[in-house]
């Protein structure tokens, strides 16, 4: 059993105007891509709130899934998610890059959306299951069930960083994330890093006993309860669809009419992020146009294509950040552009996976300038487009990424001066030394790809329960 803050489905309305029925179709992201396969297989169920607000469905199937929904109000989205989870998790979770805020409302809620969440699990789940929750946004829900549900084997994943106890020190809550991720017999992370945090900080703030990857978790009596384990599981990406439609006639096609369309430059530079303060656009930009003013780069030879998509736009700082990066986009294309020529492409908008991969075929450079990411899974999609081992990685060190893309030009975002000398260096990057690469990437990428990530992870926490039990 999976259960993650969304189900794996989103609800759609047929092209058929006169009924309009409305049906539901698999959700894009990386985690459904990572799991759906496996859940089919195993006759899995998966819980999760179905996207819209004050609605109650009942369980129902699809695509070889029991999909169980969770409920939340109106309300519930704006505390437990918008509030909580985004705007005070997600900042504290990434070095406070924004400062996080701290509202006991908030707080309440998340508390009580994670019960709703453990109780379905509970409900529904067989006995000695073993049950995956994933990320964040339910980091009370693993002693939840533990409590309520002790035959339960439990993992849980965390798909963004985990910050050190210092940053962490901040959360008056910290006892009991700490205390609610410990009720998994697995803790999983991205990085051995953010593992290490983990780690630290159950030493720190609930005087957990830490063995090597292992902690003793006590009773209220003081006694070992159980032995939970925390390591890092890197997660990865469907290498066999983005190989696929790499290859494909009209893909290729495509993406020859993209450079077509933008004036066949000498140099295409790609930038693809959700719209977050997390992912250092406004750095990228401000390299981009120094290069353009210091002559290093022209309009006539280079432009960059930056893809925004969309990204909580209820939340303040995200709008902010909207209205500085169309503002930074607008001086520079107003002072560089020519009638033929824009060195700015900005869209605001998702794509589907197909015109992603197009994209990724027409880039010489891929611009990754994370300040701080959990993974980020476009930098492997962009090598795995690469069938033929040409065009250049530039990478931010504070991706988790950088740990396994370790032949990518690796550069501090934060340093204007180093990230120009870089995107510089890959621009003119030898065709051999670009190949040798993009070679060693790819072979890194498919040798550890999606279904090997959630087989590690599952098999990891299978011998942690029996190597607990014995």
């Amino acid at each position: 059993m999976v259960v993650s803050n969304r189900l794996p489905v989103d609800r759609y309305t047929s092209d058929d105007a006169e009924n309009g029925e409305e049906g539901w179709r698999r959700s894009p992201g990386g985690l459904v891509t990572a799991l759906a396969p496996m859940m089919t297989k195993t006759d899995g169920a998966w819980v999760g709130w179905h996207g819209a607000p004050d609605e109650a469905l009942e369980p129902f199937s699809h695509g070889g899934m029991d999909l169980i929904p969770v409920e939340l109000s109106t309300r519930d989205v704006e505390l437990y998610y918008e509030g909580f989870s985004n705007a005070t998790l997600w900042p504290l979770y990434h070095d406070v890059i924004a400062p996080p805020e701290f509202h006991r409302t908030w707080w309440d809620s998340y508390r009580r959306v994670n019960q709703r969440f453990a109780d379905a699990v509970v409900q529904h789940a067989d006995h000695g299951a073993t049950v995956w929750v994933q990320d964040y946004q339910l980091q009370l829900v693993p002693s939840m069930l533990r409590r309520a549900r002790p035959d339960l084997r439990i993992g849980f994943f965390n798909h963004i960083p985990f910050p050190p106890p210092e940053i962490f020190a901040q959360l008056p809550w910290r006892q009991a994330i700490i205390e609610g991720l410990l009720g998994a017999d697995l803790v999983g992370f991205q990085r051995p890093s953010d593992a290490a945090n983990f780690m630290r900080s159950a030493r720190r703030f609930i005087g957990a006993s830490v063995k090597q990857q292992q902690v003793h978790v006590k009773g209220a009596d003081g006694q070992i309860t159980h032995i939970a384990r925390a390591q890092a599981f890197p997660i990865s990406i469907a290498v066999d669809q983005i190989s696929e439609l790499a290859e494909r006639p009209d893909i290729i096609e495509r993406s020859r009419q993209i450079r077509q369309d933008l004036g066949n430059p000498k140099t295409i530079l790609l930038g693809v992020d959700r719209l977050d303060y997390t992912k250092g656009i406004p750095h990228r930009l401000k390299a981009f146009e120094e290069l353009l003013k210091e002559g290093r780069l022209t309009v006539e030879d280079a432009t960059l294509i930056q893809v925004a998509s969309p990204s909580r736009e209820r939340v303040r700082q995200y709008r902010l950040l909207r209205e500085e990066i169309e503002g930074t986009v607008g001086h520079i294309n107003g002072s560089f552009d020519t009638m033929q020529n824009t060195a700015v492409r900005y869209l605001h908008h998702s794509y589907p996976v197909e015109e992603m991969v197009a994209l990724y075929l027409a880039a010489d450079v891929m611009l990754v300038t994370a300040l701080r990411d959990g993974m980020n899974l476009v930098a492997k999609e962009y090598v795995t487009a690469r069938t033929n081992n040409t065009g250049a990685l530039v990478l931010s060190e504070f991706t988790g990424a950088a740990d396994q893309l370790k032949q990518a030009l690796l550069m501090n975002p934060h340093d204007i001066d180093g990230l120009k000398n870089t995107i510089m260096r890959a621009v003119n990057l030898p065709p051999n030394e670009s190949r040798r690469r993009m070679k060693s990437m790819r072979k890194q990428i498919l040798d550890h790809d999606v279904d090997h990530w959630s087989a590690e992870f599952l098999s990891a926490l299978a011998e942690t329960v029996v190597r607990d039990d014995s």
